[in-house]
């Protein structure tokens, strides 16, 4: 049985082993509702969680928190960058979920190229040949920084390769700007229905797009008829559970996209925080 502390050993000694764990994991079954834990925050240099800036440094009591979180009864599946998903896949915790690789991004939090959001971990080709099922792009649209062109034009090229193959993409839309050298999303109606619509216009199908979507108004969930996951945002001093309800009682939403909320809830009580969010669906 492997640990979380065997890790280091197993990539410095078995770095074959990851190759082995993911194409021999079980993997999930499509659900009518789903509540997919989401952790690829530390990538883009997210640490902080609530008042906490570096709650995400500790990798070690991360993955003890996605362990925890993933054992839940109603928990369908997993998404991150690829070394939280292989470290979860040799630990045995991704087994019977779905797992979406995230895709990008170069623009690290904070930094002077914050908007540049070329793919930076995983891609299709990873995703594929890692047996996952499928994987996530955050599309930051801001018509105030030429960046924004080629991130399009790859997330249009990664719908199209992931739809060939039959997986899943799922698109997050932000119609973004800069506000005091800060990367600010905006989320009125208007800026979410516009970013909303060019999300689903991108790659030469949407038969395979989903969209990851704020809690927003039933009237800014209607610009689109593609599938929708709710996301859960950052921790506030209390899950946002009533307003999760609500827009799960949209149509067009089918589950929850949550991190942080559930794996750092005010109370530290990851297992309560998870069973809430599964009662909703």
């Amino acid at each position: 049985m492997i640990g979380i502390r065997d890790l280091a050993r197993v990539r410095a000694t078995k770095p074959h082993a990851i190759a082995d764990a993911l194409a021999h994991r079980r993997p999930g079954m499509p659900a009518e509702r789903e509540l997919i834990i989401a952790c690829d925050h530390p990538a883009r240099g997210a640490l902080g969680a609530g008042a906490q800036p570096l709650a995400m440094a500790n990798r070690v009591e991360l993955l003890e928190r996605c362990q925890e979180a993933l054992a839940r009864p109603g928990v369908t599946g997993f998404l991150g960058t690829a070394d939280l998903i292989e470290d979860l896949t040799i630990l045995g915790a991704l087994e019977g979920k779905q797992v979406f690789g995230s895709m990008n991004r170069v623009g690290i939090q904070g930094a002077s190229f914050e908007m540049d959001d070329r793919f930076a971990s995983m891609d299709a080709r990873g995703i594929i040949g890692s047996r996952l099922d499928g994987g996530k792009v955050l599309l930051r649209i801001n018509l105030a920084d030429p960046a924004t062109a080629a991130t399009l034009e790859a997330t249009a090229r990664a719908v199209g390769e992931l739809a060939e193959a039959g997986k899943r993409i799922i698109l997050e839309p932000f119609a973004t700007r800069w506000e005091d050298g800060a990367a600010i999303n905006d989320l009125s109606a208007p800026a979410m229905s516009t970013a909303i619509a060019i999300a689903s216009g991108l790659g030469r199908t949407s038969a395979h797009t989903w969209l990851k979507l704020p809690a927003l108004a039933h009237e800014v969930l209607s610009a689109s008829t593609l599938p929708i996951l709710i996301l859960g945002g950052d921790v506030s001093s209390e899950a946002p559970y009533d307003t999760w309800a609500n827009a799960l009682a949209h149509p067009h939403v089918r589950g929850l996209v949550v991190g942080r909320s559930l794996l750092f809830p005010p109370d530290d009580d990851v297992a309560r925080a998870v069973d809430n969010a599964v009662e909703l669906l």
